[in-house]
């Protein structure tokens, strides 16, 4: 049950140092990352309250904006879900969208697909509006997923970018369901994620890893640990489930819809 596990922590990560310029296949730059004309996006950041009190305020949505950048080794993780990707996607949904930056990236290697972005915060679409402005392949959807997601049709590719984790426990399973029914047959989930640590020791050395302290935590975050988000996907009926990138606390992980329901 929520609120029984240790495991269950809430966090703030804000201000920290800068990106980490890595990448494997695929060279994340300047302008990919819409970084060129001094915007930052949204739904990469761990420190990301989804309380509606709080995005639908602009200051606290441009203040995030401001510091969005800041994650180290984000771009890592971006990089490998553009790896497991495949080529022939034709219709993606971005849950938690933000001000689209995973969009921006999934734009740049699969040029072909329909992309939607889902996201409640007002202020951050006014930045979506801006990235993907006469953009016929991109189009938007105002919904909090801390509610039951609504009617879209189906999509071949599901991804997520450091939102689902301030969803309640029971909540983020109910949503991994969702998402399940969502996927045309074949049609494959992924989370670059921010999960909890196994120990508080490792917690705090995360802490330390980017620059930060427990004095910095914030209430809004909800962590759990990765082997359970697995499981989850697993009982759920998703096929070919596992982590294929980590770092401390970060985590992309996913799986597949089976080809052929049995």
């Amino acid at each position: 049950m929520e609120g029984n596990d240790p495991r269950e922590k809430k966090h703030r990560l804000c201000g920290m140092s800068a990106i980490y310029a890595g990448g494997n296949n695929y060279k994340l730059d300047a302008r990919a990352l819409g970084a060129s004309n001094g915007r930052t996006e949204a739904n990469e950041f761990m420190g990301m309250p989804r309380e509606e009190k709080l995005w639908s305020s602009p200051e606290h949505a441009r203040k995030y904006l401001a510091r969005a950048d800041a994650l180290p080794r984000r771009t890592e993780g971006e990089a490998t879900l553009l790896e497991f990707v495949p080529a022939g996607v034709t219709r993606v949904l971005d849950l938690g969208t933000g001000a689209g930056r995973l969009i921006g990236l999934m734009e740049t290697v699969r040029p072909r697909a329909e992309f939607v972005g889902l996201d409640f915060s007002p202020t951050m679409f006014e930045a979506f509006d801006k990235r993907f402005v006469g953009d016929p392949r991109v189009s938007r959807v105002a919904h909090d997923f801390a509610k039951k997601l609504p009617a879209m049709g189906w999509f071949d590719c599901v991804i997520s970018s450091f939102a689902i984790h301030h969803l309640a426990h029971e909540r983020k399973r109910s949503l991994y369901a969702e998402i399940f029914e969502l996927l045309a047959p074949g049609g494959i989930f992924y989370n670059l994620e921010h999960v909890s640590s196994p120990t508080e020791a490792l917690h705090d050395e995360f802490l330390q890893a980017i620059g930060m302290s427990r004095e910095d935590e914030d209430a809004e975050n909800i962590l759990l640990d990765l082997d359970t988000q697995l499981k989850w996907l697993r009982e759920l009926g998703f096929k070919a489930v596992d982590c294929h990138w980590k770092w401390r606390e970060l985590a992309l992980f996913g799986g597949m819809k089976p080809a052929k329901e049995s």
